[in-house]
């Protein structure tokens, strides 16, 4: 049975805007965990556990947000209840694309010319987010079915795509002149 959203949430955030959350999280845990080792296997640890305290930990004392989703104003709500989810919830949720997007980092920084097999380890991320596009009516990649989550927008944020938006469309403005 699936929940109905409380009138000032939409399940149906963009899923461009998803991946732009998922993109700031994942640039900002994968540069600290790159600084702070050397080998592999540390800079996977170390993503790891940072990618678990910034979506676990920070989501779960935030109000449902991480700082790429206090960027673009969404929050995880769990779909029962229409709160922040619990700690189980998200370690679960969290648990899962943390380990995808460890592959996905170790692409990132063993792929060059000689090493294309590197773009292999994005898959389980793909696939993962891809189950969104399958049904974008509800909205849930993978990790959120498990959990029984959903990403909502939220007034609270940043803003980042309407920033955006707007110095782009100034930018057009000034070359046209």
């Amino acid at each position: 049975m699936r929940r109905r959203l409380a009138s000032t949430e939409s399940a149906n955030v963009p899923l461009w805007k998803r991946g732009a959350a998922l993109g700031v999280d994942f640039v900002v845990v994968g540069l600290i965990s790159a600084f702070l080792s050397m080998s592999a296997a540390v800079q996977a640890s170390l993503f790891i556990v940072g990618w678990l305290f910034m979506r676990v930990v920070v989501v779960s004392k935030n109000r449902g947000q991480s700082l790429g989703r206090w960027a673009f104003n969404m929050q995880v709500v769990d779909g029962r209840r229409s709160k922040t989810p619990e700690l189980m919830a998200l370690t679960k949720r969290e648990g899962l694309i943390a380990l995808e997007a460890a592959l996905a980092f170790l692409g990132v920084m063993n792929f060059g010319p000689t090493a294309a097999w590197a773009l292999l380890l994005f898959i389980p991320l793909g696939l993962d987010c891809g189950v969104a596009y399958a049904n974008p009516n509800l909205g849930q990649a993978f990790h959120d079915q498990i959990a029984g989550t959903y990403v909502v927008q939220s007034r609270l944020g940043y803003s980042l795509d309407i920033k955006l938006k707007k110095i782009v469309a100034y930018a057009q403005r000034r070359v046209k002149r």
